[in-house]
């Protein structure tokens, strides 16, 4: 019998307390307990209060992955909103696993947590976990299959040739399809802010990576600046520790503050403050498509604009990155005049950088599925109230609609991609399912693993304060704590990221339609199946995290947020 010490810290806010039952599951790469009731004798989860509980299972549950949390009604109680600081789990074998949560808990939901952030903290520096996060952390937007070198990315034969497979080459790893880049070349001449008097470095580096025969994707190259030069030499992991270690940092600072930017902010939040506008100028309540898409939008002004006065002011979070907010806004500005239409739809992007194939993409894998549950409800819907083609060309109110958005959100570019008027049913079910995938499903897989990844500074750092390194053989640890953010920057930066990953009381999730706007019979039950769908993949996805060392949970529907706020 293994018997497991669990502690359980209530919040000490204000009614952070209950009377609800709370039943936790533990599973570990061996297996899972069972469902555990914590009860003991008296009052138990009160305010500001640890409760110390036991979960036993049959054997060892191995390597602890996860806790589930849930949380049932006692009686014939009002609900009561329960917020869970903390759980930290004693293991037989005497591990002690801290498993953060900082959230409020409602009745019907569960929450899955894990130890996100000391699991990067122990193998941030390891080369497939470096690779592991393009794809599965808070960016997976960047990377691409690379079948022909860049130009200016002189990597050479000999130089990679002892980290792909006995007896190939990098010409013939590339024909196979497991070589991939990530390029930074937006960030090429970017002004950053000044610090210390000097303006602070931005590297526009390119990565280079390989796909090896254990399905672990690594680097093995780096470059740091976008034209090769004596004094921008191309890192390899065979140099030494803390080069290579410095060169990871450099690529993974550009990496950041373009998520931050581009993949966070203007292509989730931005776009949706757009849509939510065009919505509201429009579409009248009583349109199919305004009681559609609205509840998707119902804190994105809000929301958008605290962003605006606390991330942007002089001490705010991005106000505080290399590029400061000049930097920022240009940024944004060069990702924005290369956004296209076909870039914001998940399937065609996926294609576009070469992605279908390659091992361990759970991004790709659970973002396609919920895609096209998310079509198919849009479909049903769409195709209910507009029969056929000539429907939708007659509507003037829909035309006025995307009217809007070629013109205000994207500045009337024909080179976009985004259509001026709707021609056809499909054309609206598209873009439709496009609109409510980037701000619920998207915005979560770029949104919900800031805490997890990015609040140990060194591994997603959005300033570095030294420049990057111009020869081999010349740095030290102490060349890398002078690199990294201060005490102060980095706890700001920590709080940035907790904050955006709290969830707060009023949350919605996908699915979830709180105010009844529908009142025929056929899409309320259109509503009913689309939910039934996204339980289905979210049990699904559970099923696959049990599995996993670093469970990729982001495009759980169950924790995917319809409106984000």
């Amino acid at each position: 019998m293994a018997v497991y010490k669990v502690e359980v810290t209530t919040g000490d806010m204000v009614h952070a307390g209950r009377f609800d039952s709370i039943f936790i599951t533990l599973i570990g790469t061996e297996g899972e307990s069972k469902r555990t009731e914590l009860d003991n004798f008296g009052v138990d989860f009160t305010v500001g209060k640890t409760g110390s509980y036991t979960v036993k299972s049959t054997l060892s549950l191995g390597k602890l992955l996860l806790v589930k949390v849930e949380k049932d009604p006692y009686f014939l109680l009002p609900e009561n909103e329960w917020f869970c600081s903390k759980i930290v789990v004693t293991t037989p074998e005497e591990d002690v696993i801290l498993f953060p949560c900082h959230r409020w808990v409602t009745r019907g939901e569960y929450v899955e947590l894990r130890g996100g952030r000391d699991y990067v903290s122990e193998h941030w520096m390891e080369d497939d976990f470096y690779g592991f996060q393009f794809l599965n952390a808070t960016n997976p937007s960047v990377i691409q299959r690379c079948l022909v070198l860049p130009s200016n990315f002189p990597v050479t034969e000999e130089m990679v040739k002892p980290f792909l497979e006995d007896g190939s080459s990098l010409q013939m790893e590339m024909e196979k399809g497991n070589i991939f880049l990530c390029d930074y070349k937006r960030m090429d001449g970017l002004p950053t802010r000044e610090y210390d008097g000097e303006p602070l470095p931005l590297a526009a580096g390119l990565c280079l990576l390989y796909n090896n025969p254990e399905n672990k994707l690594i680097p093995i190259a780096i470059q740091l600046n976008q034209q090769p030069s004596e004094q921008n030499p191309i890192f390899l992991p065979t140099d030494p520790e803390n080069d290579w270690l410095l060169a990871k940092m450099f690529v993974k600072n550009a990496d950041t503050i373009q998520y931050q930017a581009v993949y966070h902010l203007m292509n989730t939040h931005f776009l949706a403050e757009g849509f939510a506008l065009a919505t509201l100028r429009n579409l009248p309540a009583i349109h199919p498509l305004y009681k559609l898409l609205i509840p998707h939008f119902c804190y994105t002004l809000q929301d958008n604009t605290s962003i605006r006065k606390q991330l942007f002011k002089s001490s705010g979070g991005l106000s505080e990155s290399s590029p400061g907010n000049e930097g920022l806004i240009e940024l944004m500005r060069r990702a924005f005049s290369e956004t296209t239409y076909s870039a914001l739809c998940l399937p065609e992007n996926i294609t576009a950088r070469g992605l279908e194939s390659i091992s361990n993409f759970y991004y790709r894998d659970d973002g396609l599925k919920l895609w096209n549950i998310i079509n198919s409800f849009v479909k049903a819907i769409v195709e209910y109230y507009y029969p056929s083609d000539s429907d939708v060309c007659r509507d003037s109110e829909l035309q006025a609609w995307i009217n809007d958005i070629f013109t205000h959100s994207f500045l009337g570019k024909s080179s976009s991609g985004i259509p001026e008027g709707f021609h056809t049913v499909e054309e609206v079910i598209k873009f439709i399912t496009m609109v409510i995938f980037r701000v619920s499903g998207q915005h979560a897989s770029v949104q919900k693993g800031q805490f997890d990844y990015n609040s140990w500074m060194p591994n997603n750092p959005l300033l570095l304060r030294k420049p990057p390194p111009t020869t081999k053989g010349q740095s030290s640890m102490k060349t890398i704590l002078e690199t990294l953010p201060n005490i102060g920057e980095t706890v700001n930066f920590m709080t940035m990221g907790w904050v955006l990953t709290e969830k707060y009381s009023d949350t919605v999730f996908l699915g979830t339609y709180p105010v009844e706007r529908f009142d025929e019979p056929a899409p309320k039950k259109m509503i009913q199946d689309f939910q039934a769908e996204l339980s289905i993949l979210s049990k699904a996805i559970a099923k696959r995290n049990s599995e996993l060392v670093v469970p990729y949970n982001y495009l759980n529907p169950a924790q995917t947020l319809s409106p984000f706020n």
